[in-house]
């Protein structure tokens, strides 16, 4: 019985040992670099009231 206790105590142990593992997190030499090519297309619709509309119908010197 004493000799099943040791050698269950004995392979527990062990695992144990052998589950800790060293873990180390170090920094990268070179800096990361993120390429991105992005492509934005917008449209912009502006509503401007008759009166307005007629303004500048008639005062086209002013743009």
């Amino acid at each position: 019985m004493k000799k099943t206790i040791l050698s269950a105590a004995l392979i527990i142990g062990i695992f144990n040992l052998v589950g800790c593992i060293r873990l180390e997190v170090a920094t990268p030499d070179k800096p990361i670099n993120i390429n991105m090519n992005v492509k934005i297309e917008h449209e912009i619709n502006v509503k401007i009231d008759r009166q307005v509309e007629d303004l500048l119908k008639n005062n086209s010197a002013i743009f």
